[in-house]
């Protein structure tokens, strides 16, 4: 993986699309996959995953960050997300939670029809909690 190629967001993209095929989604049938890519180079995917208490439903931007944290990385450059529709961009919550990391981090989705947007996290939430 090379993070500063132009060809890398394609990569980084085509990342997500795989973890999506991992989605447990019974319930919304709509797949999302995500790929996060950190400081150092590696990158860690995710997949939404449903619960019938929906309060208990992870999305995927979330458990790529969990696992990367888990493991000891903290700073970010940049997360793709592919969904079965788009353009699909992180939710609330995984605005903010990825925020608390790397609030410098590209977020790179699909748009409507079919082009790679690419947009600084810090654009997608405004007034966040982080001090």
């Amino acid at each position: 993986y090379a993070p500063n190629s132009k060809a890398s967001v394609t990569r980084l993209f085509e990342i997500a699309e795989k973890a999506k095929e991992y989605s447990y989604s019974p319930y919304s049938n709509f797949r999302v996959g995500a790929a996060l890519l950190c400081e150092n180079g590696k990158v860690y995917t995710g997949t939404n995953v449903e619960n019938a208490s929906f309060g208990a439903t992870v999305c995927a931007e979330r458990v790529a960050l969990v696992k990367a944290v888990s493991e000891g990385c903290k700073t970010f450059t940049k997360i793709a997300i592919s969904a079965d529709k788009n353009p699909c961009s992180p939710c609330g919550i995984c605005r903010q939670s990825l925020i608390e990391f790397s609030p410098e981090m590209q977020v790179i989705y699909m748009s409507q029809d079919g082009c790679l947007v690419n947009v600084n996290l810090k654009d997608l939430l405004l007034n966040n909690f982080v001090l």
